[in-house]
């Protein structure tokens, strides 16, 4: 077997202190960017509800038709 080297562990901080600098490495978006990437969002939300929408017609369409099918 393989020989496994001691590695030294981070020195413990507390978890908030850890949190903390993690948020701080965060890069927040500036409002304009924010508020572009919410309408793009929302518009792309509502393209594909109308798209799924319209495939339900079309599907529940089809499959009456086919039910009120008498051979």
């Amino acid at each position: 077997m393989g020989e496994t080297e001691k590695i030294d562990k981070a020195p413990k901080t507390s978890w908030f202190t850890g949190l903390k600098a993690e948020f701080q490495k965060i890069i927040w978006p500036d409002k304009q960017s924010l508020a572009r990437q919410t309408v793009a969002v929302i518009a792309v939300s509502v393209v594909l509800g109308l798209i799924i929408a319209l495939m339900d017609f079309l599907i529940q369409y089809g499959v009456d038709f086919l039910v009120g099918l008498s051979f």
